[in-house]
């Protein structure tokens, strides 16, 4: 039975395959006698790291698999990527001008992920990462959050009604379960703690004047009209740094690698045919990732 050829990573396939082909063919690197040995094709070995790289590669095709599945399935693939690579050598496939080229590209793509995976790991130290959690925290910090629950309905009459019910003592959270039509009505219309910024504005401005346990009058926003209670107010704390931990070593990275770029190409003479002289003269700085306190930090708005 022969195993399909799942997406890798990158979506390239043909890239991938390449790579993994050209490393079958060349023969396994000398390892310690601990990196065993899973198969063997017409006397080519596939060993425990082959398959480990392939499975890094093939991530985003395994993540429904178990362990023990996920190496069978890529142990599979290898055997049948080294049965077809062969046949394609055979068949001199790898002499024409669209192969070379595709090798070219999946070559200098490796030499670069390997080499800004490399620019990105220098710069992710303890020193860096406490550095841009300390400016994020100071910008989250003293900045004011509210929490609130609110019943969204259609129409302003749904809206005025449900003010009614709740000038004559109904419970909120049981009404806001009965009567709104927000996926997360099953929390009572809890939407938790929130900063204005992730709200929409018109929801935003009567939530953060409303004194807590107070009620509004009907707000209107593009998702319907709303009947919010403030519940309370607080000023916003910086979560603890290794909470958020893998977010700040993900822009710290981010931004190294995007930094560690845009050197380069202000070192390097770029033509583009593309466009005016001087506008090709000045290439498009590398974007810089968001940092944490843009979003990362703060817990998700329900809606």
């Amino acid at each position: 039975m022969t195993t399909p050829f799942p997406e890798t990573k990158t979506g390239l396939r043909l890239g991938f395959a390449v790579a993994v082909a050209l490393a079958l063919f060349a023969g396994s690197p000398a390892r310690a006698d601990t990196d065993k040995v899973l198969a063997k094709v017409n006397g080519v070995e596939i060993k425990e790291s082959d398959v480990a790289l392939a499975e890094e590669e093939l991530a985003p095709s395994l993540q429904q698999m178990d362990p023990a599945a996920r190496k069978q399935n890529v142990l599979g693939f290898l055997i049948d990527l080294q049965i077809v690579a062969k046949a394609a050598e055979d068949k001199k496939v790898d002499s024409s001008d669209d192969f070379k080229k595709r090798l070219a590209f999946t070559r200098k793509r490796l030499m670069m992920d390997s080499l800004l995976a490399a620019e990105g790991k220098a710069a992710t130290t303890e020193e860096a990462m406490k550095k841009v959690y300390e400016e994020a925290s100071k910008q989250i910090t003293g900045e004011v959050e509210v929490h609130a629950r609110h019943i969204l309905v259609e129409t302003e009459d749904e809206a005025k009604a449900v003010v009614e019910e709740l000038k004559k003592g109904a419970d909120f959270a049981e009404l806001a379960k009965k009567k709104s039509k927000d996926p997360g009505s099953s929390d009572g219309g809890d939407l938790g703690f929130f900063t204005k910024e992730q709200m929409v504005p018109e929801f935003s401005a009567v939530a953060f004047t409303l004194e807590p346990g107070k009620i509004s009058d009907p707000v209107k926003s593009q998702f319907g009209w709303h009947v919010i209670k403030v519940e309370e107010k607080r000023n916003r704390k910086a979560p603890p740094m290794e909470q958020v931990k893998g977010q700040i070593e993900t822009y710290v990275t981010r931004k190294a690698q995007a930094d560690y770029v845009g050197k380069l190409r202000e070192a390097a003479k770029v033509e583009r045919m593309d466009k005016p002289a001087d506008s090709a003269a000045k290439p498009e700085a590398a974007k810089e990732p968001a940092k944490p306190s843009d979003s990362k930090m703060a817990p998700p708005a329900k809606k």
